[in-house]
């Protein structure tokens, strides 16, 4: 994804509206790209700094292609590359030993004369008998140090600085699949960025609302639901903003969030951001109609690896009379809406809700007991880390502590009783 620093965005009347590159008025963007991404493809072997130049070069006469978008397209191609970072933990010794053995000849020359003696071959052949004297060059390159020396120096110069991010050696490219599809990733790396600074985010949906919920805690996003009509839900989500620690980690959940929603049908969001550097209130608002793609795949089935353990183990087969399905009913109370996490059905007709409550903030929790509450007319068994026991608001609900995974019998134990 990309950084703050790659974030090109408009303001107007307190919205923003991040970079975006559009169909017809970039459509000149189509054969640039494509040759960006023949850059990449045929640069095995070059420097990311070599990459970049080149890639820099593409765009030099562009005047509607400003710096920060060529450099949001390099972090996009470097994201889908692999660079080779081997023996970078010897750079810095090497580098630190080819400057001290070349400090005394300075300034080299090509050839040598009245005015200048040191030819820089000649130099370069004595830092690598020095260099081979210290034992700090590849055996395998372990000729007499006046012959193959060309060879010899192209390692070092290959080593000198693989320490150095810019001079990281392109191993291998797993690119795009077209041109269209680069551009579609930028279009929604730029909004991406604009959730980092996000305090919360309101999303309006008619479908989908079983993907999107999943989706938000497999991202571990704090979301909260209501119903604000038929067929039509409220899922509001806390922004990294908001929370006084993480802000980082949590900002990044909610970037990585957005190509998920994107793929989803009938949504509209509406966020509202404090904008650096001065703190700014603004807002950032998309919908379905404003025609972004993702390719996003179809989320993880399992949100945690407690939920993925647990149901794995239960298997398909009842146990004691109990059928364990996954997140297959809403309940909903006046405006409220609330998705438990399994579903146990009785062969007698009985149906008992469990939910998983896993590490959130102590305002979460308060939030998350607030909503049970709601629903405690229905059979709902909590499955709570043991860590959160005591953290948890009171509830009038029968709870299970779990420190790894949850124990099977123990369950069944919890549901007979209830």
């Amino acid at each position: 994804m990309l950084q703050r620093k790659h974030f090109l965005f408009e303001s107007t009347k307190g919205r923003v509206y991040p970079d975006r590159l559009m169909k017809k008025k970039h459509a000149h963007y189509l054969p640039l790209t494509e040759n960006m991404l023949q850059i990449y493809r045929n640069g095995s072997g070059e420097t990311r700094r070599e990459l970049h130049r080149r890639v820099e070069q593409i765009f030099l006469e562009k005047e509607d292609c400003p710096v920060r978008r060529i450099q949001a397209f390099c972090k996009l191609l470097d994201d889908a590359s692999e660079y080779d970072h081997k023996r970078t933990e010897d750079s810095y010794v090497l580098r630190r030993k080819v400057f001290e053995y070349a400090a005394p000849f300075h300034p080299l020359v090509s050839e040598k004369n009245r005015l200048f003696e040191y030819e820089e071959n000649e130099i370069k052949k004595k830092i690598i008998k020095a260099l081979d004297e210290q034992g700090l060059l590849e055996k395998s390159l372990n000729e007499s140090s006046f012959q193959h020396w060309r060879k010899k120096w192209k390692e070092i110069e290959a080593r000198l600085f693989s320490d150095v991010p810019e001079f990281h050696r392109l191993s291998y490219f797993h690119g795009y699949p077209s041109p269209e599809s680069f551009l579609a990733r930028y279009n929604i790396a730029q909004i991406q960025v604009a959730l980092y600074f996000a305090v919360d985010l309101v999303i309006r949906t008619e479908h989908d609302l079983k993907k999107i919920i999943r989706c938000a805690k497999l991202f571990g996003l704090m979301h909260t639901i209501r119903k604000i009509g038929k067929d039509r839900y409220q899922i509001r989500l806390d922004g990294p903003s908001s929370l006084m620690r993480q802000t980082r980690i949590y900002g990044v959940a909610l970037a990585r969030f957005l190509p998920a929603l994107i793929s989803c049908q009938g949504w509209k969001i509406h966020a509202r951001l404090r904008m650096p550097p001065s703190g700014w209130w603004a807002s950032l608002e998309l919908s379905e109609k404003d025609g972004l793609h993702s390719e996003n795949a179809s989320p993880q089935k399992f949100d945690s690896k407690v939920e993925e353990n647990f149901f794995k183990k239960w298997g398909d087969k009842p146990r004691k009379g109990w059928t364990l399905k996954r997140e297959t009913e809403i309940l909903s109370h006046y405006q409220k809406v609330f998705f438990p996490d399994f579903v146990f059905y009785h062969e007698n007709g009985r149906r008992i809700y469990m939910e998983i409550v896993g590490f959130w903030t102590p305002e979460y929790l308060e939030a998350k007991a607030k909503t049970l509450r709601q629903f405690q007319n229905n059979p709902i068994i909590l499955a709570v880390h043991e860590s959160l026991v005591d953290k948890l608001p009171s509830l009038p609900l029968p709870i299970l502590a779990y420190k790894k995974n949850l124990k099977i019998n123990w369950v069944l134990k919890t549901l007979s009783e209830n």
